[in-house]
């Protein structure tokens, strides 16, 4: 019999197929694990509801799954809705390492909007850097370009 954390941790693993280089665990995608019967159930939060990349995800946990021999399905939550306060401090540094600059702040539950100042470039950590679009390679990010090395990067919006 394979154990509760035995299976998250090999869930956990999935990757994320818009940023390969995070898992569903560093995104905090992977809300949980319970049991219904004989049933093992992943729940996952899409960071958005209209997230393409999830289709696979799901696919991924079920092979997962089927290859420790268990017998499970996935379940998809929308609430309550996904924040990047889930991501992990390690997958935050994952994407830094990989060229894209990770959220910054914290997202504001109610009231106004935080003003963000500046995001750094993850190539050379120069904070002058400009935002050239909101809309980036995915809806997850944006693109930015820093103005010390010239460099465009994606930046991951906190949500």
């Amino acid at each position: 019999m394979v154990t509760d954390t035995a299976i998250l941790e090999a869930v956990g693993e999935v990757t994320d197929p818009e940023v390969p280089v995070l898992t569903i665990a560093d995104l905090g995608v992977l809300r949980g694990l319970r049991h219904e019967g004989d049933e093992v159930v992943v729940t996952i939060t899409p960071t958005y509801s209209g997230c393409p990349a999830m289709d696979l995800i799901r696919q991924e946990v079920e092979l997962t799954l089927n290859h420790l021999g268990v017998d499970g399905r996935v379940e998809t939550t929308l609430s309550p809705a996904w924040t990047t306060d889930w991501m992990s401090e390690s997958g935050k540094n994952k994407l830094t390492e990989y060229g894209i600059a990770p959220p910054t702040g914290r997202r504001a539950v109610d009231g106004p909007i935080p003003l963000r100042l500046s995001v750094r470039c993850p190539l050379c950590g120069s904070p002058d850097t400009t935002e050239l679009s909101r809309f980036g390679s995915t809806s997850c990010k944006a693109l930015w370009r820093c103005n010390s090395c010239r460099e465009p990067f994606d930046h991951f919006k906190a949500i």
